[in-house]
């Protein structure tokens, strides 16, 4: 393929420019690999070259991107010649079935590895666990070696090319993602690329007085630039971590710090940072880690008078990596951590010259705190409106959705929806802070307020599921114990009313589409951690609170199907053998919110070539209607319950009508709607 030339079209560069592969260039790169893989490789270039140069244009002056260019093919081409047959495989086979992640059958798990299992031999130990949930994606949360003491959980990374001691090491990971990949299960693991630690060996030499070092950070000698960036920069931990800049003794200057005083953040304007972090994702992905999260990614480039957020160098960033990872190893996704605004959202999947060629997958933040929103409510109103108003993304990629995460909930709730539905958006956020913290009148909620802002009234939220539905405050009541069997009914039925809260919440994040994810101990209903703040290091974060160690006495509660445990991992199980079933929950098939018929229920369609798929949730403690002729219109008179396996739940008056917090997944069977054979 010697002076390829590829086109983009609109993608293709300022202008639609076309990018040559330079003249020989490829073959000179392919050395001892086999005729056959040669080949592979030659022809991912031809695909991904344009994606990569045209990326690269949107970041530096084109003869830096010429020689940036040669130098990224050349380190795929050494770790396309390094990478094990088996990972070999399994990048043909992806490349043949691109849509792989978007399945109906894509489970997530997310988990501290600590805290799940102990160590990375410990997770082996427990993948029976996680094949009965239907596990396909496993996130261990931030195991790459950080510094000591505080590391904002991991967020700290001392070294990219290491393992925490405490967990094992490279050859352990390793070892992990091969059993896991056995079991068709993708490893997905942070890669933080906005700051390291101050202890990293960049940020060492930097301290030590090596120039080539100090330019992969920004560094002032004063605060002249500092303050006037300040003016516009958010404060993202305003309670111990406050201003954007720290001065540093042995540096002598200002350092960029925006999450903590430790976490540098790096200079990607610097082409050297981008060369380096090519580097570590192509070693990540020899290891076989097949999900990278993108952490941070939205703070990449800075820009004076913005909130150095969403910049559109971010997306040209990721586009490099993406076509990268292409080359090199095609099996391996990209995943955004970009808690946003839903119109930057979108970007970060692909919009305008970037469509397709960015993240694979992105967190779909505004559908968890709607959840909530509604929940806490007991109206979907706003919740509709503001599902309703996200744009479109590319159908070649895939939402993470979840009912919570290992971070705290920010109501990001605009104020724009909040109007539109006749609420004030600050009283609303003001009113969710306080009904899961439980100090609004009624509510059971034990949540955590973490990083309360006095001068914007901001609150977040810690907890976990269970903590959040008034399922831990009505355990305890219960187990307290009474001798009025009248009473001791009523906590029954408590318990029952937010342990069905507990699956609701699960069964819009298992409708959506995309790659559902649960968190750990979510799948037990287990409760916060009472002892969270035992750790120094952990004594100023409460989202410790909703990260509980899942022991063997959890594992055990949940063998008795009549305990509380036992019936939300048989909940969360049935979603997920459930959700594999139904083709029209393919990512590639967006949901389409109804408009709401009644506030308390939330209502949206998967219109899939083999039929609709209504899905309807009662986010009411009392029974709601959803009109028939709205059933009908879609063709589903005669539809059954996917989640019951019984017909709809029609009333005598022609209407659906849901119990309390229910969910209803309707559609007609395949078999009704397959076209007769010829």
């Amino acid at each position: 393929m010697t002076g390829t030339t590829t086109t983009g079209g609109a993608g293709g560069g300022a202008g639609g420019a076309a990018w040559q592969v330079p003249a020989g260039l490829v073959e000179g790169l392919l050395g001892a690999l086999p005729p056959a893989r040669r080949e592979v490789f030659a022809l991912r270039v031809e695909r991904w070259w344009e994606d990569l140069r045209s990326g690269l244009a949107g970041l530096h002056a084109p003869d830096v991107a010429d020689d940036l260019a040669a130098r990224l093919l050349r380190l795929a081409a050494g770790a396309c010649a390094r990478r094990p047959d088996d990972l070999h495989r399994l990048d043909q086979a992806r490349t043949l079935r691109p849509d792989w992640f978007q399945s109906p059958r894509a489970v997530g798990y997310a988990a501290y590895t600590e805290r799940f299992a102990g160590t990375l031999a410990g997770v082996a130990g427990r993948l029976d666990h996680l094949g009965e949930l239907g596990v396909t994606y496993l996130h261990l949360m931030p195991l790459l070696r950080p510094r000591e003491g505080d590391s904002d959980g991991g967020y700290a990374v001392a070294d990219y090319r290491a393992v925490r001691e405490d967990l094992g090491d490279v050859e352990d990971l390793r070892a992990l993602a091969t059993a896991l990949r056995a079991r068709g299960t993708s490893l997905v693991l942070d890669l933080v690329l906005n700051h390291v630690a101050r202890e990293h060996e960049w940020a060492r030499a930097a301290r030590a007085g090596d120039e080539r070092y100090r330019r992969y950070f920004h560094v002032f000698a004063d605060r002249e630039l500092p303050d006037a960036y300040e003016r516009t920069l958010p404060e993202v931990f305003p309670d111990f971590a406050s201003g954007s800049f720290t001065f540093d003794e042995e540096l002598g200057g200002w350092v960029w710090t925006t999450f903590n005083s430790f976490q540098w953040d790096l200079d990607w304007s610097n082409p050297e940072v981008l060369a380096e972090f090519a580097e570590v994702v192509l070693f990540l992905a020899e290891l076989g880690v097949e999900v990278l999260r993108l952490d941070a990614v939205a703070f990449l480039w800075k820009r004076m008078g913005t909130n150095c957020q969403n910049q559109p160098e971010v997306h040209s960033v990721v586009q490099v990596l993406r076509a990268l990872t292409r080359i090199a190893c095609p099996a391996v996704l990209l995943k955004a951590e970009a808690i946003v605004a839903p119109d930057d959202l979108v970007h970060y999947l692909g919009r305008g010259r970037h469509h397709g060629r960015v993240s694979d997958l992105a967190y779909h933040n505004t559908l968890m705190v709607q959840v909530w929103s509604s929940l806490a409510a007991q109206d979907v109103r706003l919740a509709a409106q503001a599902l309703r108003a996200l744009p479109t993304v590319p159908t070649t990629t895939a939402w993470i959705t979840y009912a919570r995460c290992h971070d705290d909930i920010g109501w990001a709730v605009s104020d724009a929806d909040a109007a539109a539905v006749g609420l004030d958006g600050h009283a609303h956020r003001s009113f969710l802070s306080d009904w899961y913290s439980g100090a609004f009148e009624g509510s059971t909620a034990r949540g955590l307020v973490f990083q309360e802002n006095p001068a914007t009234g901001d609150r977040r939220i810690s907890g976990t599921c269970a903590d959040l539905v008034g399922l831990t405050a009505a355990r305890e009541a219960l187990a307290a114990g009474t001798g009025d069997p009248r009473v001791r009914a009523e906590l029954e039925a408590e318990v029952d009313a937010a342990l069905a809260r507990h699956l609701l919440a699960h069964a819009v994040v298992f409708a959506w589409g995309g790659i559902p994810v649960v968190w750990s101990g979510d799948e037990v209903a287990a409760p916060g951690d009472p002892d969270w703040a035992a750790d120094p290091a952990h004594a100023a974060d409460n989202r410790w609170a909703h990260r509980p160690r899942l022991d063997e006495r959890d594992l055990a509660a949940a063998r008795d199907p009549a305990s509380v445990p036992g019936r939300a991992l048989a909940g969360l199980r049935h979603l997920a053998r459930t959700r594999a079933g139904l083709p029209h929950l393919h990512a590639s098939v967006a949901a389409d919110v109804l408009e709401p018929s009644d506030p308390g229920v939330l209502a949206f369609v998967r219109r899939h070539p083999l039929g609709e798929l209504l899905c309807l949730f009662n986010v009411t403690g009392s029974w709601r209607p959803f009109p028939g002729h709205r059933v009908e219109e879609l063709g589903l008179a005669g539809a059954v319950d996917a989640l019951s396996g019984e017909p709809a739940p029609w009333g005598g008056d022609g209407q659906l009508w849901l119990a309390p917090w229910r969910a209803v997944w309707l559609h007609r069977p395949v078999e009704e709607v397959r076209p007769p054979a010829p």
